[in-house]
């Protein structure tokens, strides 16, 4: 009777299993210290004494600082964007344990507002969709929800004019700022493209894949509706019609992808801005957005701006809005780096009071988070 050979794993010979067991006592490890950081935090709150709501332990200034450092820590192999991600979800898990932030955002799920928020604030928070821009704003200020976050800017159609109109009547503050990568995709039960007849997406995204509907669906009918996880809802049943809409929207209703990245301009991209009560301290790396009207009468945006240019300040982005004050009137929304509680944007702060009929700082705020120029592409 011929003996048995015992059969061998080559890679376990090759000392896989040694491996393993290195991996199993780093996870081990990589619990434990979680777990630590969990009471740390835990501690941290206790030290506040018992605070009203959720949103008093939270520190977005402080978030902004260990975030930075992970992403000047980060040697790889893991990217900037990934190690960051890891790390915003144990924060989001360590800060929820004394109760979850409620966080409004532009809904239904599924849409790109509710991925900044994922990015911003991790999965640990009770995330609430509503209707409107409008909503958001006023979810925050009855206090039914911590903070919220709404589009502000697309790096490929500008401005989203609603949102910078709302802060004209409202007392919330800029808490935080979001940059996140826009990819669109055709989502379709259709076989191929032979068969749609309608596109439905938001307004913004129909624009930013003008060119593609107008080279692959010249005769298909694009109709707005009020968001992209709308447009992936409505064609769930309907073989004949299609949405541009997130991969998450797919996910979430079922909607297959027919085509992915159809966006026009591959560095197409969304600026959201995080809204609450209070203003912030300074985290060390700033941006403030302020709010201006002049004087009327020749050169008043440039004596607005001057001291600014006295000052060597930054401003990064300059929009007009129509006034309410009176029929041709304006005012200024503007992004400056630096903190307004901190020199030389605080004297130039008075400066521009003494020469203004309105000067409100909107916010100031950590900048955006996110991985170093080096990096690649990013799947928002």
């Amino acid at each position: 009777m011929a003996k048995k050979h015992r059969e061998t794993n080559p890679l376990q010979d090759n000392g896989l299993g040694e491996v393993r067991e290195k991996i199993d006592a780093l996870d081990a490890q990589i619990q434990s210290l979680i777990s630590e950081r969990a009471q740390l935090a835990s501690a941290v709150a206790a030290s506040k004494g018992k605070l009203d709501n959720a949103v008093d332990y939270y520190r977005p200034e402080r978030e902004a600082q260990v975030l930075k450092a992970v992403r000047d820590r980060n040697e790889g192999p893991i990217s900037d964007d990934e190690m960051l991600r890891l790390f915003r979800e144990i924060m989001s898990v360590c800060l929820a344990q004394q109760e979850p932030l409620k966080v409004a955002f532009l809904g239904p799920e599924g849409t790109f507002t509710q991925q900044a928020v994922h990015r911003h604030f991790g999965h640990s928070v009770q995330a609430l969709g509503v209707t409107g821009i409008d909503d958001v704003f006023t979810q925050v200020e009855s206090t039914e929800a911590d903070f919220g976050v709404v589009p502000v800017e697309n790096s490929n159609q500008g401005i989203v004019s609603h949102t910078l109109d709302r802060f004209v009547d409202s007392d919330l503050k800029i808490c935080g700022e979001i940059e996140m990568a826009i990819h669109h995709n055709l989502l379709s039960q259709a076989k191929g493209l032979a068969g749609i007849e309608r596109i439905y997406s938001h307004q913004q995204s129909l624009s930013q894949c003008r060119n593609w509907i107008r080279q692959h669906l010249p005769s298909a009918e694009c109709i707005a509706v009020s968001s992209n996880a709308e447009a992936a809802r409505r064609v769930r049943h309907s073989p004949d019609a299609a949405a541009i809409s997130s991969r998450s929207a797919a996910e979430l209703y079922g909607v297959p992808i027919l085509f992915a990245r159809i966006e026009d301009r591959p560095d197409n991209a969304t600026r959201f801005l995080v809204i609450g009560r209070q203003l912030l301290p300074a985290s060390g790396d700033d941006k403030t957005t302020m709010m201006l009207a002049g004087y009327e009468g020749p050169g008043a945006l440039h004596a607005l701006l001057t001291p600014l240019a006295k000052h060597s300040l930054n401003m990064s982005r300059i929009e007009s809005r129509p006034s309410s004050a009176s029929r041709w009137s304006y005012v200024f929304f503007i992004d400056v780096d630096g903190h307004a509680e901190a020199e030389p944007l605080k004297s130039a702060l008075e400066e521009m009071q003494a020469v203004s009929s309105l000067t409100r700082v909107l916010g100031s705020y950590p900048r955006a988070v996110s991985s170093r120029p080096a990096d690649s592409d990013n799947d928002g």
